[in-house]
């Protein structure tokens, strides 16, 4: 059985281009719903700095502190929507792991900033 870590790792590996999912989204996906708090713990692994973390934001399309100038720049080179406070526009551009095609595996892709 695979880590909570390397559960959310698979998660965050399969957002598409163009879209975001939230903390908790992540966190319910793995069946482990009040755990959004460790899913961000997990992105400060060093050993996951190589999957789109930049497509991971708070519930009500917040950036996160600290990473938000880098991560506004990535989702709009993507094509994500943003509103005027400079929080995603969620209603459009959430990821829906159902409305998903084949998902892609993007850990062995380089990412651009």
């Amino acid at each position: 059985m695979k880590t909570f870590n390397e559960q959310v790792y698979d998660v965050v590996a399969r957002i598409p281009v163009g879209r975001v999912a939230t903390f908790g989204q992540i966190a319910r996906i793995i069946g482990r719903p009040r755990m959004a708090r460790f899913v961000g713990f997990a992105s400060n692994n060093k050993n996951s700095w190589h999957l789109p973390w930049h497509r991971v934001v708070f519930k009500n399309g917040e950036l996160c502190p600290g990473f938000a100038d880098e991560q506004y720049k990535a989702l709009r080179a993507e094509g994500v929507g943003f509103r005027s406070d400079k929080t995603v526009n969620m209603e459009k551009f959430q990821w829906n792991p159902a409305d998903s095609a084949a998902p892609i595996d993007v850990r062995d892709m380089p990412l651009k900033f």
